[in-house]
């Protein structure tokens, strides 16, 4: 994930901290583990592949987000990396829901959820990677609406009897969300030369995966 500039590539790395990048480049091998260790443990062919959905997700949101961001591209595999980066944002959103709607929901809640994320997922992506210079509230509005789809099937997921895993579900929401807003605000920038707004923007979305990993592991053989 990333924050689109404006700013020439050679005004870019002058104002890029030094830390850009890194945390996501730390947690992608991390990632990647847990997310085949996930898999491996999953009981079943439909839990096996709602969590092979959300580990495949996840991984290439830090993989693409860490390569994009550790060094300045130039030209037009910057630009096509960059638009990468924010696609893959709809794509993490949507994964990130899919265990928990198979997982958690049955029936047509599930079927309903898993629909309206991806429908969402594949439009949003679609436009980020076409439009990439996107006012920054609509963008930032769109991850959060899509987001939050969750609290249209509130009944249902307060019915499923799993209330640590819908607990994690709620707080990764939380910390992606607060994550979303220091993207859109720019605030708090703590230390700009060394780690600014955008390695705080990094470190949510890191604690929100985190969260829903949590919640996934919870539902282990639900």
């Amino acid at each position: 994930m990333t924050i689109a500039l404006e700013a020439p590539s050679d005004l870019m790395a002058v104002l890029r901290p030094r830390t850009r990048g890194w945390v996501h480049a730390g947690l992608t091998p991390v990632v990647a583990i847990v997310g085949l260790v996930l898999v491996l443990a999953a009981d079943g062919g439909s839990e096996r592949a709602a969590i092979a959905v959300f580990g495949g997700s996840s991984l290439l949101l830090f993989a693409v987000s860490a390569v994009y961001n550790l060094k300045p591209w130039e030209g037009a595999l910057g630009t096509w990396l960059q638009r990468l980066d924010h696609a893959n944002i709809y794509v993490l959103i949507a994964g990130s829901y899919t265990p928990f709607a198979v997982l958690l929901l049955s029936g047509a809640a599930s079927v309903t959820m898993l629909v309206l994320a991806w429908s969402g997922a594949t439009i949003g992506a679609v436009f980020r990677l076409g439009f990439p210079r996107a006012p920054r509230w609509a963008t930032t509005g769109s991850y959060l609406a899509l987001g939050w789809v969750a609290i249209a099937f509130t009944p249902q997921l307060l019915g499923s009897g799993r209330p640590a895993a819908l607990a994690l579900l709620l707080a990764g929401g939380v910390l992606y969300s607060v994550g979303a807003v220091v993207y859109a605000r720019r605030r708090p920038d703590p230390w700009p030369a060394w780690f600014g707004f955008h390695e705080v923007f990094h470190c949510f979305t890191a604690a929100g995966f985190v969260a829903h990993c949590a919640g996934v592991f919870l539902l282990h053989g639900a």
